[in-house]
């Protein structure tokens, strides 16, 4: 468990064992003053997980040799920016090296910390997430965070996001903020802490802050990324396509490139998609995402062969639970059962280490279990992520879907609406929306939503996909009408009275129509209204008739009887 901002934890061994990236054998280190490690710490340690800015060369200094590895990854760490695997390995190397003979150096230590939260994050070993928080108390046992050592403070509130413990997140944010409010890399925390509980007014807060203080490439990833949560599709993709026109480094490029990919894809363009996952590769070819994201636009594209290559490369490599899924629902969607067992099997496996590691993959142990597993199991794992106030879209879809699978589907629907109520473009979240109000009979609704999940992205899932299409046949067409023939039924005419032969020249008989219009229409032939006669009301039953269908009207919806 984190500490607390106000505790100074008990520092552990100053030797940590080399393993994973750090057993490789570092560069030599260059040559450095323990000043300059430790004015670069201070920076470093902060944003190496944060994102911000792209780093600007100082136009005073002298064209030198190019940068090595070590500092290349230095670079990227105090500009904001992501650095590639094989030059993390080096920084993760040669800071070890240092802090074994440096054991007061509190940057130095922020800075292995932090490093090894991204080297955890995009390698998928939750073990470096116990490593990160040794290194980040060690940083804070030589230097307490009230005595300015706030980079170790983000660094654990970036240890905590990736642990998707997003309130213990929350606080180590919110503590920086609270202490310098313009220190912009307690921002990028925030901005992910406060998406996974679902407080996006927040979030968004958040991001306009971040833009204020630092511009750049990654302040407008993170416009991009709040624009996509709200739907706005035009905006995020104009932002994103300006973060990857001003990417210089490769690994900068190749996330801006991925996050076109996955915009595209979401519009239900897997062509596009796979071409922008393509080129994030062809940047960065150990951009595992990527790789991942391209098998699943191949699928779309009916490249099964090829996408099937790429899932079994991102297991290898990169063996994130939600990619195992995916992997695994693939095999079954072709009839691979045996397969698909096996994926299972390995995603169990996975959610067992991750929480013996003290990663939190609820969300995505929910989705197996209400579909291929247990669903009553998935609804106890989203109660309690609900009740730890983890409210975001993807918590809500997931628990409305868990309780309609378990047969709960009346309880189920207040959480699919507030998943799409959100804004968020997700044909997932739609599809499950409609499958539960078409159990609850509520037809209208459910075709509209149905319709909405195969329009915004018909190939969401191998599984999935087909199944929202078959729901939406299921419906049929809607009944003849519409608005256009939602007109009252007109008023029966009477028949005129007959004259009467005993009527005087002096009293004409009363003609079969009136001689003018009765106000508002509502007088019926053959008889004067009184001068103050108020207007009929509709009957009873076409009033009541009227109510109950007035809410649920809507294009393409069969209305029992029309609207006076």
């Amino acid at each position: 468990m984190d500490a607390m901002p106000q505790q100074n934890p008990e520092p552990p061994p100053s030797t940590l064992p080399p393993e994973g990236a750090t057993a490789v054998p570092p560069p030599p280190t260059p040559m450095r003053t323990t000043l300059r490690r430790a004015a670069f710490g201070a920076v470093a340690g902060a944003v190496l997980v944060a994102g911000a800015v792209v780093a600007v060369p100082d136009g005073d200094q002298e064209a030198g040799p190019l940068p090595g590895p070590v500092a290349r990854a230095e670079a990227a760490a105090a500009a904001g920016s992501p650095a590639s695997l094989s030059d993390l390995t080096a920084l993760i190397g040669d800071r070890q090296e240092w802090v074994e003979t440096h054991p007061s150096d509190a940057p130095s230590w922020a800075v292995l910390g932090t490093a090894y939260v991204e080297w955890g994050r995009r390698s998928a070993d939750a073990a470096y997430y116990t490593r990160a928080e040794q290194a980040l108390q060690r940083s804070l046992a030589a230097q307490p965070g009230e005595r300015g050592n706030a980079e170790a403070w983000v660094g654990l509130g970036a240890l905590a996001n990736a642990r998707h413990d997003y309130l213990a997140a929350k606080k180590w944010g919110e503590t920086v903020r609270a202490r310098q409010p313009k220190n912009w890399t307690a921002y990028p925390v925030l901005i992910d802490a406060y998406n996974g509980l679902g407080e996006y007014t927040a979030a968004g807060r958040a991001t306009e802050k971040f833009g204020s203080l630092r511009k750049g490439v990654p302040a407008l990833a993170r416009t991009a990324d709040m624009y996509r949560g709200q739907g706005w599709r035009e905006d995020a993709l104009a932002t994103a396509q300006e973060a990857a026109d001003r990417a210089t480094t490769p690994a900068e490029k190749a996330e801006a490139l991925h996050r076109l990919g996955d915009l595209a894809w979401e519009r239900g363009e897997p062509a596009e998609a796979a071409a922008q996952y393509e080129a994030a590769l062809r940047t960065d070819g150990n951009h595992l995402a990527s790789r991942a994201g391209r098998a699943r636009a191949l699928v779309a594209l009916d490249r099964t062969d090829e996408a099937l290559a790429d899932y079994q490369t991102v297991s290898a490599k990169l063996p994130r639970p939600e990619y195992v899924l995916e992997l695994g629902e693939l095999y079954e969607s072709l009839n691979l059962d045996g397969d698909a067992r096996t994926q299972y099997t390995e995603l169990r496996k996975l959610l067992a280490q991750a929480k013996s590691a003290g990663v939190n993959e609820s969300l995505t142990e929910a989705r197996f279990e209400a579909d291929h597993g247990d669903p009553a199991a998935a609804v106890d794992l989203m109660r309690a992520e609900w009740s730890a106030l983890h409210r975001s879209s993807a918590a809500a879809d997931a628990l409305g879907w868990a309780l309609h699978r378990a047969g709960r589907s009346e309880e189920a629907l207040q959480y699919a609406e507030r998943a799409v109520g959100t804004g968020v473009r997700n044909a997932s979240y739609t599809y499950h929306l409609g499958v539960i109000e078409s159990a609850l009979s509520q037809n209208g609704p459910a075709r509209n939503h149905l319709e909405e999940s195969v329009r915004t992205n018909p190939v969401f899932s191998p599984l999935a996909a087909p199944l929202a299409q078959a729901a939406l046949d299921s419906l049929g067409e809607p009944a003849p009408g519409g608005p256009a023939d939602m007109q009252p039924d007109p008023e029966p005419v009477p028949e005129p009275e007959p004259v009467k032969p005993e009527s005087s020249e002096s009293e004409p008989a009363k003609p079969e129509s009136p001689k003018s219009e009765a106000p508002k229409g509502e007088a019926s032939r053959g008889e004067a209204p009184e001068p103050d006669s108020p207007k009929p009301e509709p009957a009873p039953a076409r009033q009541q008739a009227q109510a109950q269908a007035a809410p649920s009207a809507s294009p393409g919806t069969a209305v029992s009887s029309p609207r006076p």
